[in-house]
């Protein structure tokens, strides 16, 4: 049995449901690409294997869906299933019938988070810089070993040079703080609404937690360097001192109303009219 869609109609079995046949090839392009992003701060060579699978991929996921889309057939059984409940009430939501509930009403501004990101990324510069004076009596240490990443000359930079200034050095670490900083920022406006108890606080030190444990175990492909000469304790300060402080700025600020507060009545927006009351009289309302 062809179990290949065209364009005129497939064969189709009654007994069965056909969908699209599972494909690895996406993934093996997905890897491609992100091997590519690798090469550029580690090997060439490792950019040459994600070049070659990205073309892989490529091909191989095209030929999966092109000229015509390959399909599978899945064998159904009817089955009957018996729902049954203990609870003899069920509670509903009380929703007006011309839209849908979105949750939440009220979020952050996309500015919000850059604004969280920038006040985060100027205060986790003082860890940074106190780790850089007590161990190498050097302000430019930190910056210089968060640039060695984008160097390949640097790899085997030692400590000295790195503790030295380098204007291509704080060029480049500013950079990567930078777009980090906001990147991270932005992360931090769209998450922080989501927790529901002292969100500072739990943003502040969870966050940090797990941006360490993801850098922990990928560092040493992303940048051998930094993970051959990081010190954890204060990376996770500098981390922690990011948090508290975007998440205290962003915070401060004022949400916006998502589209669940503008698809209300203009009397319910203009506080004439409460969403309970509205809700009260749409109930009481004979259909």
């Amino acid at each position: 049995m062809d179990i290949r869609s065209e364009s005129g109609g497939g064969h189709h079995d009654a007994g069965a449901v056909h969908l699209p046949a599972p494909t690895a090839w996406p993934m093996v392009l997905a890897l491609g690409m992100a091997l590519i992003m690798t090469g550029l701060v580690t090997n060439g060579v490792i950019g040459l294997l994600g070049l070659l699978l990205t073309v892989l991929g490529s091909v191989g996921w095209f030929r999966q869906v092109l000229p015509v889309e390959q399909h599978e057939a899945v064998a159904m059984q009817a089955e009957q299933i018996q729902i049954y409940s203990t609870r003899v009430s069920v509670d509903r939501l009380a929703i007006a019938p011309s839209h849908r509930k979105i949750l939440p009403i009220e979020v952050f501004h996309i500015t919000t988070g850059l604004k969280g990101g920038i006040a985060g990324g100027i205060a986790m510069t003082v860890p940074a810089a106190i780790f850089s004076l007590i161990k190498y009596h050097s302000i430019w240490y930190a910056m210089n070993l968060l640039a060695a990443g984008g160097f390949v000359s640097w790899a085997g930079a030692s400590n000295a040079f790195l503790a030295q200034f380098h204007p291509e050095g704080l060029l480049a670490g500013l950079a990567i703080h930078i777009v980090a900083s906001l990147l991270v920022g932005l992360l931090y406006g769209a998450v922080l609404p989501m927790f529901p108890w002292k969100p500072i606080l739990t943003a502040g030190f969870l966050a940090p937690l797990v941006w360490t444990g993801l850098l922990y175990s990928t560092l040493n492909i992303v940048s051998p360097i930094l993970d051959e000469r990081i010190d954890w304790f204060w990376f996770i300060m500098s981390q922690v001192a990011f948090g508290l402080v975007a998440g205290f700025v962003i915070n401060l600020q004022a949400k916006v109303r998502t589209a669940q507060f503008q698809a209300l009545p203009f009397a319910v927006r203009a506080g004439l009219h409460s969403d309970a009351t509205l809700k009260t009289e749409e109930r009481d309302t004979p259909q």
